[in-house]
């Protein structure tokens, strides 16, 4: 990746549903946190029930996934400034909070992280 290409982030969280307001709390801060730092939140989506009789484009192909996965993405401009949001929050009160309200809720149970680039338009 090179260091002037955007670095945009996609975090899917296996969620603690009877802690979903918790986690809700958690995302408001880290939407917060992340665009006070110079990035760009796309957003935190959480679950919700399935459109009535609406299947998979791709039967055979495509399944219902689990429902208990909130997914969030944010892009910040270039790796510089991804490194140094890294490097600041670490010790910004409000994040050090967010991680207490993790802890101590359970509001999830893990989270995996994957960086994306965009595919370009023909």
């Amino acid at each position: 990746m090179a260091s002037g290409q955007p670095v945009t982030c996609q975090i899917r969280y296996t969620l603690n549903l009877s802690q979903l307001d918790a986690f809700e709390t958690y995302a408001r801060t880290w939407m917060a946190l992340i665009e006070q730092y110079g990035g760009v939140h796309h957003g935190y989506f959480i679950p919700r029930a399935n459109p009535d009789e609406v299947g998979p484009s791709f039967p055979g192909l495509g399944y219902d996934g689990p429902t208990n996965v909130a997914i969030a993405m944010f892009t910040f401009p270039d790796e510089e400034s991804y490194r140094l949001y890294r490097k600041e929050v670490t010790t910004d009160p409000e994040c050090i909070t967010a991680a207490a309200l993790v802890r101590e809720s359970g509001c999830f149970t893990r989270y995996e992280r994957l960086f994306l680039q965009p595919v370009t338009r023909a």
